[in-house]
């Protein structure tokens, strides 16, 4: 009998992916399989190209991988917000090394001095920030709460998500009636969980007013749960809570530091990787009483702050007015004096703080990374630069743009993981003039 175009095929997965797919190979070329793992023989459905790859469903595991675990969600394979969960944790470690050790050298044709060890997370409940969508579905009769599903534009279907922060880990379930049973369920496309060390909030975003009965329903569950209810109407700046609401912060204790923010503002999302990052960041720059320092990207003051603690003074540079406006408020709220915030597109060149001479330059950029001020740094000579970088393909191009300095040499790398059982990097790197300049 022959076999259907549709029927399972035997594989062997011989790699991952960056982005935590297996790579198994049909007829010469290679094809990516998530959910399966190197060393393992699967049975597997090819699909079709999408994005000119060849992608398969996974059928079946013949011979499992002995870093094959259960994946504790239940709605893992099909959630999009993890895709490492079935991958045993020291060996998601291991894989996310070899990524940041790839990228460096594959596109950035740069290597360290030394990569140092690994930066473990705790595995579960760490989310304080998530972005999660929100679909009411006529079929069901309902509304979905929940991630994206994987390499889909639908909303899985969750009561629970044990890598959010409590409540929302287990309440997905209970919120997602109560949108239901609001007459906004139609128009309210996304929720936000926002965690801080005291109070916890959700924003629920409302193209439409809703109703007293509505507002009413919703400020019962946060009571129930314990979180302050936002309704945001339009941009981040419209979120408006329902009735009272306690303040958002977290407080990194080894600089005396306490940092407020808004339920909207970009936070890292893991707090505990977040205080281990500061502490190292602030010992690989190490500085001294009369340093001059310029903290791009600086957020809420998330690395600026501690820094101020020991050096003579921080610029910090941020693009979003919002965030530079609360750092100001949490240099002053506490007795920071020597931190100033400035609110400039660092996608743009010519600015001329970078044409002026710094000690220390600090450098946490977005995804696309920082093309533009790297491109322009080598007028500020600073003694060291420290770079965090959350996608380790736009860290090897600026790496490799920063080398160009002969300079400078690229001393230490390593990994945290921010974002423990999914695929995404983060890496801290530091540069540092060499004696002889």
């Amino acid at each position: 009998m022959t076999a259907r175009r549709d029927d399972p095929v035997e594989a062997g997965i011989r790699d991952l992916t960056h982005d935590g797919r297996g790579v198994a190979e049909l007829d010469g070329q290679p094809v990516f399989v998530a959910g399966a793992l190197p060393n393992e023989r699967v049975m597997l459905r090819p699909k079709g190209r999408r994005r000119r790859v060849t992608e398969a469903e996974l059928h079946s595991v013949l011979e499992p991988s002995p870093d094959r675990v259960e994946p504790r969600c239940r709605y893992f394979g099909r959630c999009g917000g993890c895709s490492l969960q079935h991958l045993h944790y020291e060996a998601q470690l291991r894989f996310k090394q070899r990524s940041a050790e790839e990228a460096l050298r594959r596109v950035g044709g740069v290597e360290p001095e030394q990569w140092l060890d690994p930066v473990p997370s705790r595995h579960w409940n760490y989310r304080r920030r998530a972005r999660l969508s929100a679909r009411y579905v006529h079929g069901k009769a309902r509304t979905l709460v929940g991630f994206r599903e994987r390499a889909t534009t639908y909303v899985t279907d969750m009561a629970s998500c044990p890598v959010l922060a409590p409540p929302l880990d287990s309440a997905l379930g209970e919120l997602s009636e109560i949108v239901t049973s609001s007459s906004v369920k139609a128009r309210l496309p996304q929720v936000e969980l926002a965690v801080g060390d005291e109070n916890r909030a959700i924003v629920l975003r409302v193209l439409d007013a809703p109703t007293a009965a509505d507002s009413a329903g919703f400020r019962s569950f946060g009571e129930r749960h314990g979180l302050d209810v936002y309704l945001q109407s339009a941009g981040p700046g419209t979120a408006t809570p329902l009735g009272e609401a306690g303040t958002l912060s977290y407080a990194l204790p080894d600089f005396d530091v306490e940092l407020e923010f808004a339920p909207t503002d970009f936070v890292q999302i893991n707090a505990g990787i977040n205080a281990q990052m500061v502490a190292e960041l602030v010992a690989a720059a190490a500085p001294e009483p009369g340093d001059r320092v310029l903290d791009l990207y600086c957020g809420l003051g998330n690395f600026s702050l501690p820094l101020a603690r020991h050096a003579g003074s921080v610029l910090g540079v941020e693009g979003d007015a919002g965030l530079v406006a609360r750092a100001a408020r949490n240099a002053e709220r506490n007795g920071i004096g020597n931190a100033n915030f400035l609110a400039a597109d660092l996608a743009q060149r010519g600015w001329s703080f970078l044409k002026e001479s710094w000690d220390l330059v600090i450098l946490d950029p977005p995804r696309t990374g920082a093309e533009a001020v790297v491109a322009e740094l080598a007028a500020a000579s600073p003694r060291r630069i420290v770079y965090v970088s959350c996608h380790p393909a736009t860290l090897a191009r600026d790496a490799r743009a920063i080398l160009e300095d002969s300079r400078y040499r690229l001393r230490t790398a390593r990994v945290f993981d921010m974002f423990a059982h999914t695929h995404h990097v983060e890496v801290m790197t530091c540069f540092e003039l060499s004696a002889r300049s």
